[in-house]
């Protein structure tokens, strides 16, 4: 099976991200990928709650969901759509970070609201607080598909490992990853995050990113790091997608995933302890 991981530098105009989101889509299914996949706010990258609150929709009206269901169908493969930012009926207004799994036939089979919320402090200069836009999510997604069976997550989830653990542990064979990372924590910590949750579960690891600076038309523009990825069960390292935007490909064995598993069976070790006091 053929992946495709689509690299965006999403400004804060959706309509205008949709005509690059599509064309690439358009292009990797030529090159006859099966599966493919979008970075998180795929419709929307801003800071500013005043420019989301003026062009962010509900799901049920999202032009930006419509184009890509229909391109799936037409298309006739899956694909995962990163994340959405959405607005939702909240009564404090805050906004859904939504990734999608669309199938062949256009039709959402699956849904997974970002769980952890970037809430941190990356320096001085350099401060995040997703909560204050954003409710987190409270339920795990396992999907079986054609492609495999897919673990839903969405970037900052991925310094959480018991979430991937009850994945892989559920059945997952694939876990997608789709981000928009900080360039400071992506140097430091994105590939090996990755390569750890490949190689803690068995499974391959897909996550595209977003990158470089991102234009805005109010508000303090955002950067973040690229270097879409694949990483297979093993923990390899099987395409880096760099800081260019673009799609990298990578094929999928999922046999690949059970050798994986039986020479390392750590997911059926559930040895008991006690303490610390």
């Amino acid at each position: 099976m053929k992946a495709a991981l689509i690299q965006l530098n999403s400004s804060d105009d959706p309509t205008e991200n949709l005509a690059v989101t599509q064309r690439l889509v358009a292009k990797a299914a030529d090159a006859k990928a099966d599966f493919v996949l979008t970075p998180e706010v795929t419709n929307c990258v801003s800071a500013n709650r005043a420019r989301q609150k003026e062009v962010l929709h509900p799901e049920a009206t999202d032009p930006t969901l419509a184009g890509l269901q229909a391109q799936a169908r037409d298309l006739r493969i899956w694909l995962l759509i990163g994340s959405l930012a959405l607005k939702t009926d909240d009564v404090d207004g805050r906004f859904a970070n939504r990734s999608f799994l669309i199938s062949a036939e256009g039709e959402v089979v699956a849904r997974y609201d970002k769980i952890h919320m970037f809430d941190v402090q990356v320096s001085e200069a350099e401060t995040y607080r997703e909560s204050a836009g954003y409710r987190p999510g409270t339920h795990s997604v396992l999907t079986q598909t054609p492609v495999g069976k897919i673990g839903m997550t969405v970037c900052y989830d991925i310094r959480f490992p018991h979430l991937y653990r009850h994945l892989a542990g559920s059945g997952a064979e694939i876990l997608t990853v789709p981000s928009a990372f900080s360039p400071v924590t992506g140097a430091a910590h994105w590939e090996t995050l990755l390569r750890a949750r490949a190689i803690e579960t068995g499974c391959y690891v897909l996550a595209p990113a977003q990158t470089g600076l991102h234009r805005a038309a109010s508000g303090k523009q955002r950067e973040t790091y690229g270097h879409s990825m694949a990483v297979g069960p093993w923990g390899d390292i099987l395409a880096d997608g760099g800081t260019e935007t673009g799609i990298v490909y990578v094929d999928l064995d999922l046999s690949e995933v059970t050798k994986a598993r039986q020479r390392i069976p750590s997911l059926d070790a559930t040895t008991e302890f006690d303490g610390p006091e």
